[in-house]
């Protein structure tokens, strides 16, 4: 059986959110032997995931909920909003699920800022991932926030593990 553990990643753009996420992965992958899987949000609905002219792009340009699948991956494209228990099932099992962006979602969370900390992500994070170019003295961290090291992937790891939340 499965770990299924969610935790969710927030910040601003160009806080390092993604760079993180991949560190995690990569060291969940090959150092703990465990099986992850990652959401991405794209709020801003820029992401692009198939190319003009090819078929796969012809389906889903119909409106068409699609899977194209091969001898090495499958991929699903959907036109319509999922919401976190969907996107789970379309998982299977899985260990830890790393989801970036979506702030709203009922999971613990990571905040992750550099330079400065946008107190509005306060109400919203469970974990403080910051580097050197924070000084923490400047801000009144609400109590029960856990700091980590941005830099230090094992830390987060440490902390994913303890804190993440049991998915069904």
């Amino acid at each position: 059986m499965k770990k299924r553990l969610a935790i969710a990643f927030t910040g601003p753009s160009n806080s390092g959110k993604t760079t993180l996420i991949l560190k995690v992965a990569r060291k969940l992958i090959h150092e703990h032997a465990l099986d992850v899987a990652i959401i991405k949000n794209d709020p801003k609905d820029k992401a692009q995931f198939d190319v003009p002219g090819k078929d796969s792009y012809k389906f889903s340009d119909t409106g068409a909920e699609v899977i194209v699948t091969s001898p090495t991956r499958t991929t699903y494209f959907s036109q319509r909003h999922k919401e976190l228990d969907d996107l789970v099932k379309l998982f299977g099992d899985f260990d830890v699920l790393l989801v970036e962006g979506l702030k709203n979602l009922p999971l613990p969370r990571i905040s992750i800022f550099r330079s400065s900390i946008d107190t509005d992500y306060f109400p919203y994070m469970n974990a403080l991932a910051v580097d050197e170019s924070i000084n923490l003295a400047q801000y009144s961290i609400p109590e029960g926030i856990d700091i980590l090291d941005l830099n230090d992937p094992d830390q987060v790891i440490e902390w994913i593990l303890t804190h993440a939340k049991v998915m069904q």
